[in-house]
């Protein structure tokens, strides 16, 4: 999977194409099983074992299930952050307490999203968060993350460097989305972790 060209856009487009079309082909019982393998291997993780506060998000279709991971981090007493996705793509936050927290919010052609219904807490919330857990769709032995190409987490990455924010960076992939390289910008920064249903892995040059 290497398409690796002058501006990396063209061809983490095709990427993407190619990680989103095998998600896709997923049996449901695949999607489950894996959901529960990932959240088991998330709660060893060293950088969530003492979080407060955990900046996460609602996982949609074929992606890695979070919410059996959501349940558990709430039960441990932490505060979990959950997304609100704002009309420019940026972040607001909100506080999950359950799945009753949780509304159906259809934006535009975009796909239903599952977000916290109660209070705004501002964009920049996920500054005060001690871990983040990133969607994506691969990382690479460097530590570099492909997002779905939205934006809205290069904000959010922005905005905590910004801040002089270091928390754990940690994207939750199915085992086959670890791969040797995916195309970088200069301004892309390593995630610290990913963890998938098989187990964690950590990379040396994000800084912890």
């Amino acid at each position: 999977m290497g398409h690796l060209g002058r501006t990396g856009e063209p061809d983490k487009r095709t990427l993407r194409r190619e990680l989103l079309a095998v998600r896709n082909r997923l049996p449901a019982g695949d999607v489950e099983s894996a959901a529960a393998a990932l959240a088991e291997r998330a709660l060893e993780l060293r950088e969530l074992a003492h979080a407060r506060t955990v900046a996460a998000y609602v996982s949609v279709g074929s992606e890695p299930g979070t919410l059996t991971l959501l349940d558990a981090l709430h039960a441990r007493g932490v505060r979990v952050l959950l997304p609100v996705l704002l009309p420019d793509n940026d972040l607001d936050w909100g506080v999950y307490s359950g799945k009753g927290s949780l509304g159906r919010v259809q934006h535009g052609g975009k796909m239903a999203l599952l977000e916290p219904v109660g209070e705004r807490l501002g964009p920049d919330a996920v500054t005060g968060a001690d871990a983040v857990l990133l969607p994506g769709l691969a990382v690479d032995t460097r530590g570099m993350r492909l997002g779905r190409g939205g934006g809205s987490y290069d904000r959010v990455l922005a905005r905590l460097e910004r801040a002089g924010a270091h928390p754990a960076l940690v994207v939750l992939l199915y085992d086959t989305e670890v791969v040797a390289r995916v195309p970088a910008e200069p301004h892309d920064r390593p995630v610290h972790a990913v963890v998938t249903p098989s187990g964690v892995r950590r990379f040396q040059g994000s800084g912890r």
